[in-house]
């Protein structure tokens, strides 16, 4: 991987494969654990669970705060061999980095803990470009890509250049932006769910947008936005191709 292999050097990575990865889209997780190995890091798959990001956001915030508790502890064992924990999604590193001390505001001991952990989990495109200082990956790709910008990842982890970058980097494949790149896809987890007519309305805006501007691809960060875009794309029977970030730069 140019750039990345010499600073990488024998930095160990946990991956945090999320739950949509592992049940709906593994492949997003094995070419994760391709690129990050062919960037000279050694990779573990520590035992893990959700991060609690649905029950949270659905308002259940004392069962949330169980289940962080949980991944607290076990990436806290993970980061005693590990010198970072990664995760292909923003929104389950924003949970963890941004939301955890949120939750655990009234136990200082558990909000300190979470803290801590969140200075070592990064997001996949974050961790290969600020920590790995990765310029390309050696993929190649023949078309034009269009980026979709996850709200979480957006937002709460002011991450934007990196996964662009990586694209620009990518053999073949020409970045062409959408109009309103940053709006949400509609997706929300269990508000597409409880209000499926307004996620519906909101996705129909970003598809739109990505119609509009002439991509065959369309590439994210997380595979929850991913999910939501494909799902409208199909039944509008628009022929445009759905990659998470990962996925790409692992093509050759």
């Amino acid at each position: 991987m140019d750039g990345a292999a010499g600073s990488a050097g024998s930095k160990r990575v946990g991956l945090l494969v999320t739950c949509l990865i592992d049940l709906i889209r593994p492949s997003v997780g094995f070419a994760a654990v391709k690129l990050l190995e062919d960037a000279g890091c050694t990779v573990e798959v520590p035992r893990q669970t959700c991060c609690g990001q649905p029950a949270f956001n659905t308002g259940y915030r004392e069962e949330a705060r169980g289940v962080a508790a949980l991944t607290v502890e076990l990436l806290e064992r993970e980061l005693e061999s590990a010198d970072y924990v990664v995760a292909p999604s923003g929104s389950c590193v924003s949970m963890i980095k941004k939301f955890y001390p949120e939750l655990f505001e009234d136990d200082p001991e558990m909000k300190a803990r979470a803290e801590l952990i969140g200075e070592r989990v990064f997001e996949f495109s974050q961790f290969l470009v600020d920590v790995l200082g990765a310029e390309a990956t050696g993929a190649s790709y023949s078309g034009k890509i269009t980026y979709h910008d996850s709200c979480h990842l957006l937002r709460e982890l002011s991450v934007s250049k990196e996964p662009r970058s990586l694209i620009k980097s990518v053999r073949g494949a020409e970045l062409v932006e959408m109009d309103r790149s940053d709006a949400c896809c509609g997706f929300g987890g269990t508000f597409s769910v409880k209000f499926p007519e307004i996620s519906t309305a909101i996705d129909g805006e970003k598809v739109a947008s990505i119609h509009r501007s002439g991509a065959d691809t369309v590439v994210a960060c997380d595979s929850s936005c991913l999910m939501q875009i494909q799902g409208l794309l199909e039944r509008q029977g628009i022929s445009v191709r759905c990659m998470h970030i990962a996925e790409l730069l692992n093509n050759r």
